[in-house]
């Protein structure tokens, strides 16, 4: 049955089966499609709106809390302050007495002056004989009859937050309110800490969503719309069963508006009351953008289309246009373009030129993803080996010496009073465990130097005057990161060499200074020197691409992790001859080295 269709949709003429073609192979997948794309580009798009909402209300609930933290911390400490509750409680006989009195109590002018979260501290008392300073105020009836007052005596124990009016500016802002105990016999004092309400706008200015603040009697106490500003959240055209939302997400209707809101509950510890985060956002404007785009591709769709129906059904009669197709695909895989696939309409020397095409690009292209799966193959093992080889190198110069015992021995010496031999051990410890826990990471200079003045220490106890040692180093390059254990092989082997048949001793010294942008480390030593033929042989080791059986490793370890790390021009440099000592230099460059690793 397929077989038959196929035959007679390859009898048709070439003109009806491109008309048939673009029908069912570009049209009804465009419309699928682009009506898929469509909803999911709307989903999307609220998506990333609702969690854009939940990102801002999260943030500006961290900053909110920062601020009022604030004034939780100041209140906390005025609330344990002795010298406030004295002034406060204190009977004063003159004016003189009380001005005396704040004088020698500047705390919370100073509160104010270093901390901007807060715009202004009072505290209200019942003591007749303190003056208004705006600080310290006699409460007046009108104040003990508010209702934030006489909550904050009923519930002594606890903070809370109120939106209420300042006496001095008759404006109101978000408050802490809380009692203080003045005395043992019960007597409180009301405390009051506005929060500064331009840092609170300044936090929601930013926000690209309808922001506001609302305490726990609905007052809007700052928000990034000015209509909103010292509104209760009752006059807004909002669903009333927001009111009583804490925290969430919810669907209402805001100025006749269908919107999404999103709440969250901002409750400090030790407060009894909190205040909520509310972003508005209508689900129109969310929606604007996606749609505006959408309605543009469709427009571009359908042009396209109409234009391709036209040109297909106008050329597609001539026998020229199957070529120039096929030219076409040649010219893109010629470009590059392995993905093209050219279609097969018929079984004429087109058809089967069209088809040893297809093989052809096919092969090609599965060929180049092979040869390039290779080369990225061939590039993770060498960089797998080159790792894996560095790690042996640096793992091969570090002893494993017994630390704990070395640790006994020097606590027995310390308690016989042998303080030297102690102080050794202690040095030869503290380089085995330095060694140890080397590893590939860098350390600093100055880190690598201290392991080196051990081992110089430990080798100058033992043979005395006969060792001797000096370091020349630039202090700028003490914070200079390099690999472990570089230095103190190369000393080792000077100490070694230096003591060798030289009666005079070994003198070592160890030079470290800044030329251009590297840093050129030098190792002298005083002993017999090299002859020619011993120095072309340690050369030799130096660049042999294996470790020779019974060499040593010291120096053509150095050698190999400072190449693999800094490069081929950046090993071991050996100067020597008979009779005038040796000379062992490397240069590390400066652009990373002084970059923490």
């Amino acid at each position: 049955m397929w077989h038959r269709f196929v035959t007679l949709l390859n009898d048709i003429k070439i003109r009806n089966k491109l008309l048939l073609s673009f029908l069912l192979a570009a049209l009804l997948p465009v419309l699928l499609v682009g009506g898929y794309l469509t909803a999911e580009m709307r989903q999307m798009a609220f998506n990333n709106a609702m969690e854009q909402a939940s990102t801002n209300v999260d943030r500006i609930k961290k900053r909110t809390e920062e601020v009022i933290r604030v004034s939780l911390d100041i209140s906390y400490r005025l609330s344990n302050d002795a010298r406030l509750k004295k002034l406060a409680n204190r009977h004063y006989e003159s004016v003189y007495d009380v001005v005396e009195a704040y004088r020698d109590y500047p705390d919370m002018r100073e509160y104010l002056r270093l901390y901007k979260e807060i715009s202004n501290i009072r505290l209200y008392t019942d003591n007749a004989t303190l003056l208004n300073n705006w600080e310290l105020i006699n409460a007046s009836d009108d104040i003990k009859a508010s209702d934030w007052y006489r909550h904050a005596l009923d519930h002594e124990s606890l903070v809370s937050w109120r939106y209420i009016e300042d006496e001095r500016d008759h404006k109101k802002y978000l408050s802490l309110v809380r009692t203080i105990e003045l005395e043992s016999l019960k007597k409180y004092g009301v405390l009051v800490l506005n929060v500064n309400a331009n840092m609170l706008n300044s936090i929601l200015s930013q926000e690209t969503f309808d922001t506001m603040i609302v305490d726990d009697q609905d007052n809007i106490v700052a928000a990034n719309r000015g209509d909103w500003k010292n509104k209760k959240l009752t006059d807004l055209s909002l669903d009333r069963n927001m009111l009583t939302q804490r925290s969430g997400t919810f669907e209402a209707t805001l100025n006749g508006i269908p919107s999404k809101v999103l709440i969250d509950e901002v409750k400090p510890a030790s407060s009894e009351n909190g205040i909520r985060i509310i972003s508005v956002f209508s689900i129109g404007s969310i929606v604007k953008e996606p749609n505006k785009i959408i309605r543009l591709a469709l427009t571009v769709i359908v042009i396209s289309i109409v234009l391709a129906f036209l040109l297909i059904y106008s050329v597609s009669s001539l026998f020229s246009r199957r070529m120039l197709r096929l030219s076409r695909h040649i010219t893109r895989v010629g470009l590059g373009d392995f993905d093209t696939t050219l279609q097969i309409d018929g079984k004429d020397e087109i058809g089967l030129l069209s088809r040893q095409f297809n093989s052809m690009v096919r092969n090609i292209h599965d060929l180049m993803e092979e040869v390039t799966q290779s080369n990225e193959r061939n590039r993770l093992l060498e960089q797998k080996q080159s790792e894996i080889r560095f790690k042996m190198l640096a793992s091969q110069i570090n002893p494993h010496f017994l630390f704990n015992a070395l640790e006994s021995i020097r606590m027995e010496a310390h308690m016989k009073g042998q303080t030297e031999i102690a102080r050794i051990v202690r040095l030869l410890g503290k380089m085995m465990r330095n060694n140890l826990e080397a590893g590939n990471s860098k350390i600093p200079l100055k880190q690598e130097l201290e392991m080196v003045s051990c081992y110089l220490e430990i080798q100058r106890f033992r043979y005395e005057d006969r060792l001797r040692y000096e370091f020349h180093v630039d202090p700028a390059l003490e914070a200079l990161y390099m690999p472990p254990l570089i230095i103190q092989p190369l000393v080792e082997n000077a100490v070694v060499h230096g003591l060798d048949n030289n009666a005079e001793g070994a003198s070592v010294k160890v030079a470290i200074l800044r030329e251009g942008n590297a840093a050129m480390f030098t190792i002298t030593d005083n002993g017999i020197g090299i002859p020619e033929e011993r120095m072309d042989k340690i050369m030799q080791t130096l660049e042999d691409a294996e470790e020779r059986e019974g060499e040593r490793i010291g120096l053509r370890n150095v050698h190999v992790r400072l190449k693999l790390t800094y490069g081929e021009s950046c090993g071991l440099s050996i100067r020597s001859k008979p009779g005038c000592g040796t000379a062992i230099s490397f240069a590390i460059p400066l652009e990373g080295g002084m970059i923490d690793a």
